[in-house]
């Protein structure tokens, strides 16, 4: 059978199963918008291609299921390449397909024309340069072979005009099982012999701690974490990329970890003396000074990426492996040893979590609500298993902190890249991937700036999120360290209380407005925007900008110093 590129391109998503595309058409895109409308695959038309990348995130990031995006070339594409960069530092599958000017226009800076898989070589798993129109099934069934196995994470395919539209002999992608790619063998199983030593040093150590990281999620292992954690009886830290992987209702979950973590998940993992790692980096945020981090703890560290083992940290025992398939064999290996005696390590813990619970101020006044409590409140006054996606600031702590995540695949931000803009396009994924959830983005006015433009999208595609937007009118993170590092210079942080108008930009977008600034208004308004379920609703809540983060370890310092919340400190 005959058929042009621009239609085999189509077929072949969907015989990966593709349900959306998140995209704009444009010139050198256009030959494959046409047989979109014959297609089965529902099209989200974004209002910037930005906000296409972010949402595929927030859908893969919801769903498990890879996000596909579809962009043209020249700045359709080079728009891009912020969510295609979140996405590999958050291992993210993305499908990313980009117009490219006709084969024979390349390298003559043809209008619209970018290297498009030059410029995004670093910060793919893999990306595709397409020379023949026969190639696109092949090519589109390993993109999503790659961007979903191993360590997962985005692909882009870049496919020239002129092989749109060309005919060419379709045939059916190959299964996964028939790709020809050399070189590309992730390693699933762990070493036997590396599990049956990690779990006999879990078994003698006095003081452990889980250290849970997105790779489980990734892998869908939170199931055998908790029966894992629960045989071995061991603490849990999950990091803020793994938050709801383990239930923070548990009582052997610490909390966050981390520059923002609460100050027992910090503290137990400065001083155990057996760290196993499980799906987890030893990012920076979470290890504080490195030299200085757990300075007496033996490793365990679980990755599916090899590159991970002794990258930060050398382990002890390290294992390259999926998370559920090795935390699976740890649950067998760990089910006759005997562990040791932890009665005093869990009396410590008992004793820092009494001592210092995450905690604010919580004396509000008109116009300076409290962020934290508006955090509390949202979680109190939604579905248990509502989705919550942040933007990158304060507000995204607050949001990590004081939301009680006991479901997994109910925590969506942005960590490795810290992308501002993220959350309202991210939202909006979420929302078209699991549409029976309830969708809350928790913003600041500052991200929310950003990609606000999105709001349009979901009103016209109908996906109903709802917005939270702490309103402090700063860039809040940048004046919390220009407060407490730079003697209160406060250079370029601030933002207008009364521009822009947030409740009439929400009406203007055909979105429902509302504005809260006494507590009172807090519960009723959030009830209100759960009860909306035919458009999105934007909240502005005017909150205090004098609040800080709490705890806070500072850049380039041990987790030994980690500053507590004033009225927590020695001679308050």
């Amino acid at each position: 059978m005959k058929i042009t590129g621009a239609q085999a391109l189509i077929k072949s998503l969907e015989h990966q199963g593709t349900e959306v595309i998140f995209g704009l058409p444009g010139g050198a895109i256009l030959p494959v918008y046409d047989p979109i409308i014959d297609s089965t695959i529902r099209h989200v038309l974004v209002r910037h291609e930005q906000g296409a990348g972010h949402m595929a995130e927030g859908y893969a990031q919801a769903t498990g299921r890879p996000g596909v995006a579809m962009v043209t070339s020249g700045p359709g594409a080079t728009n891009t390449v912020t969510p295609i960069g979140n996405a590999y530092m958050d291992s993210t599958p993305l499908v990313v397909i980009t117009g490219q000017v006709a084969t024979g226009s390349i390298g003559t800076d043809a209008f619209q024309e970018c290297d498009i898989t030059g410029i995004t070589m670093g910060i793919t798993k893999h990306n595709w340069l397409l020379k023949d129109a026969n190639d696109i099934p092949d090519v589109i069934a390993e993109a999503f072979h790659i961007a979903t196995t191993g360590r997962p994470g985005p692909v882009l395919v870049d496919l020239p005009k002129d092989l749109s539209q060309t005919l060419m002999e379709w045939h059916a992608p190959p299964a996964p099982e028939e790709l020809d790619l050399p070189g590309y063998h992730p390693q699933t199983k762990g070493d036997p012999q590396a599990i049956a030593a990690a779990a006999a040093l879990l078994a003698e150590a006095e003081r452990p701690v889980l250290y849970v990281g997105g790779g489980v999620l990734k892998a869908r292992a939170s199931q055998a974490l908790l029966a894992f954690a629960e045989l071995t009886g061991v603490p849990v830290v999950t990091t803020l990329m793994a938050r709801g992987a383990f239930p923070d209702s548990h009582i052997q979950c610490l909390g966050m970890p981390g520059m923002h973590g609460n100050y027992t998940a910090v503290t137990a993992l400065q001083k155990s003396d057996l760290l196993v790692s499980l799906g987890a980096r030893f990012d920076d945020r979470v290890t504080g000074k490195i030299d200085a981090f757990a300075p007496n703890a033996k490793i365990i560290h679980v990755d599916i990426d090899p590159a991970e083992l002794g990258k930060v940290r050398r382990p002890d025992v390290g294992i390259t492996g999926d998370a559920k398939s090795v935390i699976e064999d740890l649950v067998k290996a760990s089910a006759g040893l005997v562990q040791a005696d932890r009665t005093a390590w869990w009396s410590q813990l008992d004793e820092w979590r009494a001592r210092y619970p995450l905690t604010y101020d919580k004396n509000e006044t008109v116009g300076a609500l409290k962020p934290q409590g508006i955090v509390e409140a949202l979680s109190a006054h939604s579905p248990e298993d509502s989705i919550v996606v942040s933007g990158v600031g304060q507000h995204q702590m607050w949001a990590a902190q004081h939301w009680r995540y006991d479901h997994p695949y109910t925590w969506i931000n942005s960590g490795g890249a810290g992308t501002m803009g993220f959350a309202v396009p991210a939202a909006i994924g979420a929302k078209a991937g699991r549409p029976e959830k309830t969708v809350w983005a928790i913003d600041g006015d500052g991200c929310f700036q950003m990609t606000a433009q999105e709001l349009v999208t979901a009103r016209s595609e109908e996906i109903p999120i709802k917005v939270a937007i702490l309103n402090n009118s700063y860039l809040g993170m940048v004046r919390q360290w220009q407060e407490m590092f730079y003697e209160e210079r406060y250079s370029e942080v601030y933002l207008s209380p009364d521009l822009p108008d947030y409740v009439k930009w929400a009406e203007s977008m055909g979105c429902v407005g509302l504005r809260v600034d006494t507590p009172e208004d807090v519960v009723p308004a959030i009830e209100k925007a759960n009860s909306i379920e035919d458009r999105p609703v934007v909240i502005d809540f005017r909150t205090d900008a004098s609040e800080k983060v709490f705890p806070m370890v500072a850049a380039g310092a041990s987790n030994d110093e980690i500053m507590v919340h004033p009225s927590q400190r020695e001679g308050a």
